[in-house]
């Protein structure tokens, strides 16, 4: 006679009814819901038999249970992210694991471009110019305590003006007399010469480069009729009537002792020492 077949645990016969194979034994329903069946780890309710049910690391869920943590949205049948013990949808995911951008204080989803600085970060079109509100981006900006400038801006509220032409100094120029000057500005006015780190003459706010000053600019000695530039030997001049002398050039006519700082005799538009003045 054939053996009866019955459930494994309550021993009741299971022909024509329905069972469940587990573990190597068949048992019927009522006996899996007690002995077998996984826990929902949402609603910690039995998942019957009869019931869908959902499984990811070693963890089971009923299928209506599996759902994003966040929105509740239902995942049994849709793509997810586990985080921490929970599940989430592709939308709250981002979220969870984002920082907020500095300008909308919105998290940052999957595609967005970003700008960081010093660990604080912005959605590209957040990053803004603190004076004139126009998107700055990846753009060259310049920041000022918690403020952050275009260059446009930042050239027309904090950069020094060159006194010539009245732009703005971005980079490198030269001072002069307190005043700041481009490179390129600080010229000979007669030659456009660049004066910087060259040795030049201010005549009347005008600068003139050595060459030029000493052939437009320059007074003529009156002994040797070079230009007296006021550089090198011979810096030291002597003024006497309207005309000019270097120190080395001012002597007696007849005698030729030179005179500079002496006392001496001007007659009739020649220097004399007061020995050959008596002679004349």
């Amino acid at each position: 006679m054939a053996e009866e077949f019955g459930c494994h645990y309550c021993r009741d016969p299971l022909q024509g009814k329905k069972y469940v194979e587990k573990d190597g034994h068949s048992c019927c329903l009522k006996c899996f819901d007690t002995f077998c069946a996984n826990t929902c780890v949402e609603c910690r309710k039995p998942i019957s038999a009869d019931s869908k049910e959902v499984h990811y690391k070693n963890r089971y869920w009923h299928e209506a249970c599996f759902r994003c943590s966040q929105c509740l949205h239902p995942l049994a049948s849709e793509t997810f992210v586990a985080k921490d013990n929970k599940i989430l949808c592709n939308t709250c995911a981002p979220r969870e694991d984002s920082l907020e951008c500095k300008g909308c204080f919105k998290p940052f989803v999957a595609g967005d471009q970003n700008v960081e600085y010093k660990g604080i970060v912005w959605h590209k079109d957040c990053f803004t110019c603190s004076n004139c509100k126009q998107v700055i981006g990846t753009g060259s900006f310049f920041p000022k305590g918690e403020d952050f400038y275009c260059t446009t801006c930042h050239e027309a509220k904090f950069a020094k003006h060159c006194v010539k032409c009245n732009k703005a100094i971005t980079s490198g120029g030269i001072t002069y007399q307190d005043q700041p000057w481009h490179a390129e500005c600080f010229v000979c006015v007669t030659c456009s010469k660049k004066l910087a780190g060259q040795r030049f003459t201010a005549v009347e706010d005008q600068y003139y480069c050595v060459d030029c000053y000493k052939n437009f600019v320059a007074k003529k000695c009156a002994g040797c009729k070079n230009p007296i530039t006021g550089f090198g030997k011979g810096s030291s001049v002597v003024a006497y009537e309207g005309q000019s002398w270097h120190d080395y050039c001012f002597h007696c006519k007849k005698c030729s002792v030179n005179l500079a700082n002496k006392r001496f005799v001007f007659h009739q538009e020649q220097v004399y020492c007061p020995d050959c003045a008596k002679k004349l």
